[in-house]
This record gives structure tokens, sequence and C-alpha cells, in this order.
């Protein structure tokens, strides 16, 4: 695995987390970061997964407390914090 290659998968585990923070769901995020950050959903999917596995505890709690909110970001929300981390990721490459 190359150094641009371990990078991507960076970025698309630190947009992951941001989901996360936004208490989306795994297909919320797949979607979106699909449709926002042309990420094919497989991969975040496979990133989310690995993330699962490391981190059993939190996202037994996080599916639980996901299950409790309400207060989701819209789509415009979405949109415009990913294309940002997106930005800030490629910044902090150079």
């Amino acid at each position: 695995m190359g150094d641009s290659t371990a990078s991507y998968i960076h970025m698309v585990h630190h947009l992951i987390e941001k989901c996360l923070i936004f208490k989306m769901s795994k297909e919320e995020c797949m979607e979106a970061l699909s449709k926002h950050a042309n990420i094919q959903p497989v991969i975040t999917s496979t990133v989310w997964n690995e993330l699962e596995k490391e981190n059993k505890e939190f996202f037994e709690t996080y599916s639980q407390s996901r299950s409790k909110e309400e207060d989701r970001m819209s789509e415009t929300e979405t949109s415009a914090m990913i294309q940002k981390m997106i930005s800030d990721h490629d910044h902090n490459e150079k």
C-alpha cells in the first residue's frame, strides 16, 4: 500500500469520524461521502467496519444513543462540512 493509499484511507477514516459526531448511520455516512466527497460506498463501508472491529464498545453505545437522537444535520450542512474537511485535508497534505 503506497503513501497515497494510506493517506486516502486516513482521510476516509477522518470523514467517518465527522459523520459519527453528527450522529449519522453507516448508510447515511456512505451516502454522504459518496455524494459530497466522491468516495465509493464500498470504501466507506470497509473503513467503517474496521473501525467497528477496533472500537466495539464505542459503536454499541453509539448505535443506542443514535436511536434517541433527533437533531441530525441537514443535507446542506452535511455537504458544507464534508467539503471543508476535504479542502482542509488537501491543504494539510501539501
